[in-house]
């Protein structure tokens, strides 16, 4: 009898290419099959029991963490300015009175209370948009866009004040953000050396990297191959390395105390 596949699941924004690009590689050799979806929707579907191993968010990794194992060495963070996570406003944040909420990530969104709460007016209508910008800011103050979209802000908005949320919380804790991690469920018995092979499918896909970054989707988000080469080897951090996972420690340990999580579940690696 041939065994199940393993469910796979993964993001496929820009960042998550190095990472995304070996797994559909070698997915029939490893017994794995590879559903892409928003960030979002693949914390849906590990919740639901529909995936076995998926990138989520890590806010919704921690919320859970008691039902999931952590796979050790890889993730999608970032130390810094990044690009890709920003609020974009048209007005000062204290006249903000509608804000549009890129509708497919939660940690974004977590992280936007944490850094702006006091800075924002107190009555903010947050409103889930599903991610276009153009429409997002003709209809609402401001606007959380994430991913690739995010690229295009600056050149076809330039009257807009942008926040990069990495570099916010870099110059509140001076740690790592962790965006997104592997999680499997604990039932779930992983193959010999796919832990190891997730753990290196960045060196395997930035070995690629030209491919990358000279592909149409690069083009069609604004960024000239020098730019995504840039993001990819100079803003995005894939390792899950101490720095990371401390950095990991102090977003639980503050939506904890910002009520924003129940418990500070331990973190325990497949």
């Amino acid at each position: 009898m041939t065994p199940m596949p393993l469910r796979v699941g993964m993001h496929d924004f820009i960042n998550a290419q190095p990472i995304l690009l070996p797994l559909v590689m070698d997915a029939e050799r490893l017994g794995l099959q590879v559903t892409k979806a928003p960030p979002a929707r693949l914390a849906e579907l590990m919740h639901a029991g529909d995936l076995d191993l998926a990138m989520i968010p890590s806010y919704e990794y921690l919320r859970e963490a008691d039902a999931y194992r952590l796979v050790p060495g890889v993730c999608i963070a970032s130390r810094g300015p990044v690009g890709s996570v920003l609020l974009a406003c048209r007005k000062p944040l204290d006249r903000i009175r509608t804000l549009a909420l890129d509708n497919r990530s939660k940690t974004s969104v977590v992280l936007l209370s944490i850094l702006f709460e006091r800075r924002l007016g107190r009555q903010v209508a947050m409103v889930p948009c599903d991610p276009d910008p153009d429409r997002m800011l003709a209809r609402h103050d401001a606007a959380l866009v994430i991913g690739d979209q995010a690229f295009l802000l600056d050149r076809e908005h330039p009257d807009l004040t942008l926040y990069d949320l990495s570099e916010e919380w870099f110059d509140r804790t001076g740690k790592p953000f962790v965006h997104a991690v592997f999680a499997v469920r604990p039932e779930v018995r992983m193959p010999p050396g796919l832990a190891r092979f997730l753990a290196d499918t960045p060196r395997y896909g930035l070995g690629m990297l030209e491919d990358i970054v000279h592909s149409t989707r690069v083009r069609q988000c604004g960024l000239t191959p020098e730019a995504c080469r840039d993001y990819l080897t100079r803003k995005i951090i894939y390792k899950l390395g101490e720095a990371e996972l401390d950095g990991l420690l102090e977003f639980r340990e503050i939506c904890y105390k910002g009520k924003l999580l129940e418990h500070q579940h331990p973190i325990e690696f497949t």
